[in-house]
């Protein structure tokens, strides 16, 4: 599809990918700042959905790269769980068509909500590795997936509720947590990427120059969450949570 934008628009998409990986990395909800922007700019839709896809899974990947590079994760502990991520992100492509989505009207503001409450009013959480309440297969086979097959049907939202699973149910330091968070979100995002340059949506002019931005973004973000820990990162999921579910509200008005 051809779609022509002026320097002017492509510099201002620029910076505000590289806000949004920054943002993304450490807590989650990047595409909040990267499609209203996109559509400000008279993207259609479906093209900038594509488009913001295709950039944030270069600024997850940027992240997870890091991550895995400074070993705060280690691949041998994350790509079967990640494998799976790809699968319920893949599995969404064959049945959201037969799946009545509109429940997600009440449910995801209600998660949104749960998710920011429970970092402002648990400031212990994440601060220290405790005792999961999930066994590894148990959690890489059933959260896992559903989080990334909701990936592949709304997405806002993904890299918080994976944060939130490996701290509250798997008993991870929030680093950590963070951190596969990323791994996760890339491998789920890697299934809808693929679909939409399958179906010709993405806008490679813009995706390429959005990509350099996410790629800056990232690897600033993940050096972050690195070195600042949970008394960085709590604070801007909790403000993340709250800003989508007041996003989204306000959309369904």
């Amino acid at each position: 599809m051809d779609f022509v934008v002026g320097p002017d628009v492509l510099l201002i998409l620029f910076l505000v990918a590289m806000l949004a990986g920054f943002v993304d990395t450490i807590a989650g909800g990047g595409g909040l700042i990267t499609i209203p922007v996109l559509l400000l700019a008279q993207v259609p839709p479906i093209n900038a959905l594509a488009t913001n896809k295709l950039q944030g899974s270069f600024g997850t990947l940027t992240s997870s790269l890091t991550m895995l590079r400074k070993r705060v994760v280690r691949f041998e502990d994350v790509w079967k769980p990640a494998l799976l991520a790809f699968a319920g992100a893949a599995l969404d492509t064959f049945i959201i068509q037969l799946v009545d989505v509109s429940v997600l009207d009440i449910v995801i503001p209600v998660v949104l909500i749960m998710i920011g409450l429970y970092f402002l009013f648990t400031p212990s959480a994440g601060k220290l590795e405790r005792s999961p309440r999930m066994n590894a297969r148990l959690f890489n086979c059933t959260v896992v997936p559903l989080i990334a097959f909701y990936d592949g049907v709304f997405g806002p939202g993904t890299g918080s509720f994976f944060s939130l699973a490996n701290v509250a149910l798997r008993g991870q330091q929030i680093i950590k947590a963070t951190a596969n968070a990323k791994v996760f979100n890339f491998a789920s995002n890697v299934a809808s990427v693929a679909l939409f340059v399958l179906g010709g949506k993405v806008l490679w002019l813009i995706g390429g120059i959005m990509i350099v931005g996410q790629i800056i973004g990232a690897y600033a973000g993940s050096l972050m969450v690195i070195s600042h820990g949970s008394k960085f990162i709590r604070p801007l999921i909790v403000l993340v949570c709250f800003v989508m579910v007041t996003r989204y509200l306000l959309e369904k008005l």
